[in-house]
């Protein structure tokens, strides 16, 4: 028997006069790749008059596109999703047997197709730091993987906000 969660998010805008917004693209629904099964999902937007476009990203994700013709002094966005929670070995794929072995080189021909994939921005120096760990080891992929998914899981906390609410925001 496979467990449920429900999911509801929930955005809202609120303004001190009526203004115009212009287009809004909301990315808030799983793309259709995913693992996870999506039981149910639904998108309410208000305010209510307004164009909905469903679009897809270069990467298949979902993309909502609003444009509302009226001036409106609050934008409300809803997400309510039910997905099936199922366990997986994440680590369960397949190498091609050039990249078995950590650290690898792309075949050329491989290479030049991945080539809009594969670009960078500078690092910074964590990152920098984070990678020189790693800099000379050897090892099957796979352990590789997983040993850089658990020194990720060691070294970056993640804190729950449980209260509800709006946070201020951060100004520069």
């Amino acid at each position: 028997m496979s467990i449920h969660v429900a999911l509801h998010h929930r955005t809202t805008y609120s303004y001190d006069r009526p203004i115009s917004l212009g287009p809004q693209t909301i990315r808030l629904r799983p793309a259709p790749h995913c693992r996870t099964k999506v039981l149910s999902y639904s998108l309410k937007v208000e305010p209510a008059d307004q164009f909905l476009n469903w679009q897809q990203d270069s990467h298949a994700n979902y993309l909502a596109r609003l444009v509302f013709p009226e001036k409106t002094e609050k934008l409300d966005i809803i997400v309510d999703l039910v997905a099936e929670m199922a366990v997986y070995n994440p680590f369960d794929f397949f190498l091609e047997p050039s990249a078995e072995n950590f650290p690898f080189q792309y075949e050329p021909w491989l290479f030049r197709d991945l080539s809009p994939y594969l670009q960078t921005e500078t690092v910074s120096p964590e990152v920098h730091r984070y990678a020189l760990d790693w800099q000379g080891k050897q090892m099957r992929m796979i352990d590789f993987l997983v040993a850089l998914n658990l020194q990720v899981s060691q070294d970056v906390s993640y804190t729950i906000r449980m209260s509800p609410g709006c946070r201020r925001p951060r100004r520069r």
